[in-house]
This record gives C-alpha cells, sequence and structure tokens, in this order.
C-alpha cells in the first residue's frame, strides 16, 4: 500500500504536556534573578521558542546578562520537573497509531535537544511509539522555528515532499513554520479559544482534539 504522506508532530504540547511545566519553570527561574514577569508574559514571549532566544530575551527584560549556570540550573529544574509530573496529551498514542493505521508516515519535529525529547517521551511512555529514525531536533538545522528548516529537514529524511506534509503544532513559531515550509499545518488547541484563535490568524487549520487528526487527514 502506498503511503498517503507524512504527519510531523511537534512534541511539547502536542505529544506530551509540558508546556505548563516548562513556562511555570522558566518563570521561577527568571524571578531567581530579579526578573518582574507573569506566567502570562513568559507563555507569551517564550512558548515554542528556542532556549538561545529565551536566554535573550530574559537578559533584554533583566536589562543584563543572567549569571553563569542561570540555564542550567533552570534545564535541571525543568528536568526534575517533568519527572515527577509530566503526563502525554489526551489521545498522543492513539493519534499516533491512527494516522499510520489510516496509511500515513508519522514524524516527530521538536524545538528541544533530542536528549529532552528521549526524557519527555520515556517519562510519558510514547517513546516506543515513534522509532528513533522519525525524531527530529531543531539542533541539527541552521535555524530554529519559526524558520522552515527543521520541518523540511524531516520531510526531506523521511522521503517526503512539502506538499505531501501535514504539520501538527500548537505555538506561534511552530505553525509560522509549518506555514513557510509550504506544508499544511494543522493548529492543536486542546479546546483552549485563544490559542485556537492565535493560530487560525496565522493560517492553521483548527485542531481541538488529537484524536480527531486521523480523519481530518481525509479532508
Amino acid at each position: 500500500m502506498s503511503v498517503a504522506g507524512l504527519v510531523i508532530f511537534d512534541c511539547d504540547g502536542v505529544l506530551v504536556d509540558s508546556m505548563g511545566i516548562d513556562m511555570r519553570e522558566l518563570t521561577h527561574a527568571i524571578e531567581s534573578v530579579g526578573g518582574t514577569m507573569t506566567a502570562e508574559q513568559v507563555d507569551a514571549a517564550f512558548h515554542g521558542v528556542a532556549l538561545a532566544d529565551i536566554q535573550r530575551g530574559v537578559e533584554a527584560h533583566l536589562g543584563r546578562p543572567v549569571p553563569d549556570g542561570w540555564m542550567e540550573r533552570f534545564l535541571a529544574d525543568r528536568a526534575a520537573a517533568f519527572e515527577r509530573e509530566l503526563t502525554p496529551i489526551d489521545g498522543a498514542r492513539e493519534s499516533l497509531t491512527g494516522v499510520r493505521a489510516a496509511g500515513w508516515d508519522a514524524c516527530i519535529a521538536s524545538g528541544g535537544a533530542l536528549e529532552k525529547m528521549e526524557l519527555t517521551l520515556r517519562v510519558t511512555g510514547l517513546r516506543d511509539a515513534v522509532p528513533g529514525d522519525r525524531i527530529f531536533s531543531a539542533y541539527s538545522v541552521a535555524r530554529p522555528k519559526p524558520a522552515p528548516d527543521l520541518f523540511l529537514h524531516a520531510a526531506a529524511a523521511c522521503g517526503f515532499e512539502p506538499d505531501a506534509c501535514v504539520v501538527v503544532e500548537d505555538s506561534v513559531p511552530g505553525v509560522t513554520a509549518g506555514r513557510a515550509a509550504g506544508m499544511r499545518t494543522l493548529g492543536y488547541s486542546g479546546g483552549n479559544h485563544a490559542v485556537a484563535d492565535r493560530l487560525a490568524a496565522l493560517g492553521a487549520e483548527p485542531l481541538t482534539h488529537l484524536r480527531e487528526l486521523p480523519a481530518r487527514l481525509a479532508g
């Protein structure tokens, strides 16, 4: 049977319910060095943003460099919180298996490092749902999201042209990258209307629940 195309899943916020933990720990890390950003401001500024850009943004907020070791402490605290609290997004495994049953290939392409994905997929019990050669990190390309490099790299590595790919994203940088790559892009909101509206304004098709995805691929 021929493969219909490739579904490219973001990881954080799409397959694993990590963004609340991530943004909470980042808010605490910013507070620890005298920052005054609220949780809402941190989420608006840094959801889906690469670590290097996060550090630059925090330093702009502070008006000075962060102390040595600041990023490393944040990453360690975040990893510990993931180990304690992280769960999969509702319907993640069913969606991964469902798209394959519908005749599609699937991969993961995240702005996070491979080590982070190994941790979050292991903790949530999803590591066996995707082969290792179908997991891609923005650290392997020249430019992170919102540039299209990561999605174009994932498509090429899996043997698909961009117009045969469907991206599933939950962030502004991710949706922007998917659209820039020339790929059909679904904006996963988990029922959050503000998120759905924000992603739809960028051209993403709304996706409320992951279990809807296999059926939506025929649309």
